[in-house]
């Protein structure tokens, strides 16, 4: 899984490409919360692009939770863009979309 990130009219747009499964979630996980941490002061929501998300499962989910709880603690609404058939399905059904909207 890798993380490209790219901040523009104060939205943070954040790109996964590739698996998100239990072994590259730790380091996606690590990333994401670097760009919190370097972004929130001045964004006014952070979208995450999954156009490029090959496969998710419920690891996939907790990454994505916890994301939001991450970015919630300093204000910053999220939302999720771009995802395929599969990963939108396993989003729909999980109810991830009551918390983090699509953009």
């Amino acid at each position: 899984m890798r993380i490209c990130a790219e901040q523009r009219d104060n939205v943070l747009y954040v790109r996964l490409n590739g698996e998100m499964d239990e072994y590259s979630a730790a380091l996606a996980r690590r990333d994401a919360d670097r760009l919190a941490e370097t972004y929130a002061a001045t964004s006014e929501r952070a979208i995450f692009d999954l156009s490029k998300v090959s496969f998710m499962d419920s690891t996939g989910i907790g990454f994505l939770i916890g994301r939001y709880k991450k970015f919630q603690r300093y204000g910053v609404p999220v939302y999720v863009t771009n995802p395929s058939a599969g990963t939108d399905r396993i989003l729909e059904m999980s109810g991830v979309y009551t918390l983090i909207p699509k953009a």
